[in-house]
């Protein structure tokens, strides 16, 4: 790790709104391992989302139509990953996506699911999807000590009762209710708030309206930070991949390619070379 890496101090919520205040923006990632946390952790990224997507991009449950699934995501299976990343980042904020069902079946069972994100999992704060009714889970998980991240706009957790994955907000009844969730979140103690596939100018009309620092996906420019799945970014995903993605690297083709040079090698005899065998 790099002597920067080391006296950097690690990323606390207050930070996030310090941030916005200062009009600072900044970026947030998936990760799911404690490598992949490990780099990401030394490029500096601040914060680090162990998502409900490690469905689609590491289980491999899929739509229909080949998008992400996180409905089968389990409580066990974030805290696995999570416990992973908690490993490999010792400065990013990690907040730990609770999935379906975890935090819908109660308020008790939302503060064990929530908790044991924190205390097992090592975590320093928990996200989960909507308004209505989801904000009283939120107050009640605030009010217990544990921070909650906020999910409007398009939320893959009810993708069944959304009909599919499409952008919300594009009605004058739909973006009333994202604004009057963004409202309910705020009262309730959420220290920020991811705002996905939505107009941009609604979530720019959002950013300016709320104090929570706003985190956009499919979104626009004009949200506090921006997030993107890892693998989508470095160009992992098999498939293809939401209009909002933006790949920075290719690493599902280098890694093809590697391993179709390691498979000549091997059957041309010319690997292990003397160089990597002991003598």
């Amino acid at each position: 790790m790099s002597d920067q890496a080391v006296r950097r101090k690690p990323v606390q919520i207050g930070d996030l709104r310090r941030w916005k205040r200062e009009g600072r923006r900044f970026a947030m990632l998936t990760a799911y391992d404690y490598t992949t946390a490990s780099w990401l952790d030394q490029a500096g990224i601040p914060i680090l989302l162990v998502g409900d997507s490690v469905g689609g991009v590491v289980l491999g449950h899929l739509l229909r139509d080949g998008a992400y699934d996180t409905v089968p995501v389990t409580l066990e299976d974030i805290l696995h990953h999570a416990k992973a990343v908690a490993r490999g980042a010792r400065h990013p904020l990690l907040v730990g996506d609770l999935p379906f069902i975890s935090y819908r079946l109660g308020l008790d069972e939302a503060t064990r699911s929530a908790g044991r994100l924190l205390q097992e999992g090592g975590m320093q704060a928990v996200k989960l999807e909507g308004g209505g009714p989801m904000i009283e889970v939120v107050g009640h998980l605030v009010e217990r000590g544990i921070p909650v991240m906020g999910h409007l706009g398009l939320t893959p957790q009810s993708v069944h009762a959304m009909g599919g994955l499409r952008a919300q907000g594009r009605d004058d009844e739909g973006a009333s209710r994202i604004r009057d969730a963004l409202t309910g979140l705020e009262q309730a103690g959420a220290f920020a708030v991811v705002l996905e596939g939505m107009p941009s100018a609604l979530a720019a009309e959002l950013t300016a309206a709320t104090s929570l620092p706003t985190i956009g996906i499919g979104a626009g420019a004009a949200c506090d930070g921006q997030v993107l799945v890892v693998h989508d970014m470095l160009g992992l995903t098999i498939g293809p991949v939401p209009k909002f993605v933006k790949r920075y690297a290719a690493l599902g083709e280098e890694i093809a390619e590697a391993a179709r040079r390691f498979q000549a090698e091997v059957e041309s005899g010319t690997f292990p070379d003397p160089e990597h065998s002991y003598g």
